[in-house]
């Protein structure tokens, strides 16, 4: 039997569209418990989002889903949006579930470089837990979406619980920071048709399409390159049939291609991201039989005893 309005607040995120359908009387007798206004809010979210779309959220243990979830906001991701600037104090972290941010570094002459990207495999602020508060890099949307937003005080307690959660995020910042390393490298030693092809990979890893929205020059401001560079480089890949680019729109046609012209930069970011993380949200199809509570990965994450 569920026993709170916050394992129901799950429930209702993953079944918003039986809940847009079923009476309030109907609600509380498939689901066994007492109503809260909790589900009301899981209910009514726009579209078909799901807190278990981004994937350190699936990955949580049901205690900690029970404790973090009703405290989540669904808010949009529109393009171009900044979350933070360099030095400011971070107050949210953001979980991706269909939009994706790049952390950029922003010099005095107002040029830039991209250092990564985030998407659904995981979150915006990891300065709040990591105990600095600040960061000197810029986070903006790249490709609109939505992300589950959160109180910083809050996961930081949940952080300090030194559960599953903490495990979690230690190995998510490890991934990233072999992502900014590798960025670096790649940034110095190979030539703007690679960047271009790992960039490109990177996003669509956390996309559900092959279609990415963006301008050549907000790619050329990605890199650090000029966007003549960046127009080049497209062009090549038009030509040799790997991706459609139109008017800000870029299709990827042949994705076992772009990887075979990428660098091999994405394949080290790609192969420690699959160690260190889960690989997908657990879908609404891996719920239990009996109370249709989602099973948790956050397990196999545990360090062996």
């Amino acid at each position: 039997m569920i026993a709170n309005g916050a394992r129901l607040a799950r429930f209702g995120a993953a079944h918003h569209g039986l809940c847009a359908v079923l009476t309030k009387q109907e609600l509380l007798s498939y689901t066994f418990c007492s109503y809260t206004p909790v589900v009301d809010q899981r209910c009514s979210m726009p579209g078909s989002h799901n807190p278990q779309h981004n994937h350190l959220l699936a990955a949580l243990s049901p205690v900690e889903q029970d404790r973090l979830y009703p405290h989540l906001r669904l808010v949009p991701m529109p393009l171009g949006k900044v979350l933070y600037e360099s030095g400011d104090l971070l107050r949210h972290v953001y979980f991706p579930t269909d939009s994706i941010v790049s952390l950029l570094y922003v010099l005095a002459d107002g040029a830039s470089a991209e250092i990564s990207v985030v998407g659904n495999e995981g979150l915006i602020g990891i300065a709040l837990f990591m105990g600095g508060e600040s960061t000197p890099s810029r986070a903006i949307v790249q490709s609109a979406g939505h992300a589950y937003q959160l109180i910083g005080q809050q996961l930081k307690e949940e952080f300090h619980r030194n559960g599953e959660l903490q495990i979690l995020l230690l190995r998510y910042t490890q991934a990233l920071i072999t992502q900014m390393a590798q960025t670096a490298v790649c940034n110095r030693h190979h030539s703007v048709d690679q960047q271009l092809c790992r960039w490109l990979l990177l996003s669509l890893d956390r996309l559900s399409s092959n279609q990415l929205t963006m301008t050549q020059e907000l790619i050329a401001n990605m890199l650090g390159v000029r966007r003549e560079g960046v127009t080049e480089a497209a062009g090549k890949l038009d030509k040799l049939g790997v991706i459609r680019y139109t008017r800000g729109q870029i299709t990827v046609l042949d994705r076992p291609r772009l990887e075979q012209l990428c660098c091999e930069c994405y394949a080290v970011v790609k192969r420690e991201s699959d160690r260190l993380l889960p690989r997908q949200a657990v879908q609404s199809d891996d719920f239990d039989a009996d109370v249709n509570e989602p099973v948790s990965i956050a397990s196999n994450l545990l360090p062996a005893r």
